[in-house]
């Protein structure tokens, strides 16, 4: 079981999303895959090729349906402010409880200019105006995000390379080795699903 508890936290790790600088992330499709690396497709419609690491690990992100955010749910959200400077979720994606506290925080994040990332307790829900609003607590903090009608709720759980088919959907933290870019591990949908973060 703790072993379980540990392969759960170390993939969630790629959800706290709090890297070092050097750090970077790919989102798009799989263009080929090799031995040693991955050609990706870009959002920007650019092929970047990258090499594998050794311990490259490959995370299934699956979507849920969103009643599976409660009151006491450990989650993490990407959000955008509105004009009002609300904040508004942008995708939500929810822990197992093994992975309770896995980077717990508010953040900058790089899916779109202005974006943040919170990873937090749900201390309250409760419906608005198309959607549902989330009063975040974390440690140091407190976040009110709403989550509007329709915005992918998903979780994660371990996957292997049978998912890195050509097309896959799929995000990928990079880090800078020697001026060489390295992928140390991919979050991939399956049948087509784009993971949303």
């Amino acid at each position: 079981m703790k072993s379980v508890h540990l392969a759960l936290i170390s993939l969630f790790s790629a959800a706290a999303l709090a890297q070092a600088p050097a750090t970077t992330r790919v989102r798009g499709s799989l263009e080929a895959i090799d031995a040693g690396s991955i050609l990706v497709k870009d959002r920007s419609g650019h092929e970047v090729r990258l090499k594998l690491a050794d311990n490259f690990a490959v995370t299934e992100v699956l979507p849920i349906d969103p009643s599976a955010i409660q009151s006491g749910s450990f989650v993490g959200t990407t959000a955008i402010p509105g004009s009002d400077g609300a904040l508004s979720a942008l995708e939500v994606h929810v822990f197992p409880e093994a992975a309770r506290g896995t980077g717990e925080g508010h953040r900058p994040f790089d899916l779109q200019p202005g974006s943040t990332m919170t990873n937090a307790t749900v201390a309250k829900i409760a419906p608005v105006a198309n959607g549902r609003k989330m009063t975040l607590h974390y440690k140091g903090g407190e976040q009110t995000i709403v989550v509007p009608d329709g915005v992918p709720v998903i979780t994660m759980r371990p996957g292997d390379r049978s998912l890195l088919v050509p097309g896959a959907k799929l995000t990928v933290t990079v880090d800078s080795q020697s001026g060489t870019p390295v992928a140390t591990r991919a979050l991939v949908g399956r049948n087509g699903f784009a993971p949303p973060l």
